[in-house]
């Protein structure tokens, strides 16, 4: 893959990082996961690329697939959030979002959460 036709925001070790950060996982819980040590994390968040077979174990252990790692932007999460509300001052459309997205960022948080818990049982239970 030439370097020149790829996107400027294609860095998989940054992209891994935050949703690694997003789901509340320490680096040492997804070395623990994968198998290999908390320094070898370190320097797979500093990749730029990344090899397909591991891009898909990182994407299996943080419950994702290696498409929506490779797709990830924080930018687009927060469009979409942005455009969940409608000023109605604006205009003449009474839309009003029925959904809060702050309960549904908490309602993720505490399943992500929860999981982690259960991950951490079995590990203490091996």
């Amino acid at each position: 893959m030439e370097t020149s036709s790829k996107p400027k925001n294609m860095h998989l070790g940054r992209k891994i990082s935050r949703i690694r950060e997003l789901r509340g996982m320490k680096q040492e819980a997804l070395a623990t996961e994968l198998g290999i040590s908390q320094q070898a994390i370190s320097k797979l968040e500093q990749s730029e690329e990344i090899e397909d077979s591991t891009l898909e174990k990182v994407a299996k252990v943080l419950g994702v697939t290696a498409e929506a790692i490779k797709n990830f932007s924080e930018e687009t999460v927060f469009n979409i959030i942005g455009n969940t509300f409608t000023d109605s001052s604006s205009n003449n459309n009474n839309y009003l979002c029925t959904i809060n997205p702050l309960e549904k960022i908490i309602e993720l948080y505490e399943r992500l959460l929860a999981s982690e818990r259960e991950k951490v049982e079995i590990l203490k239970n091996k």
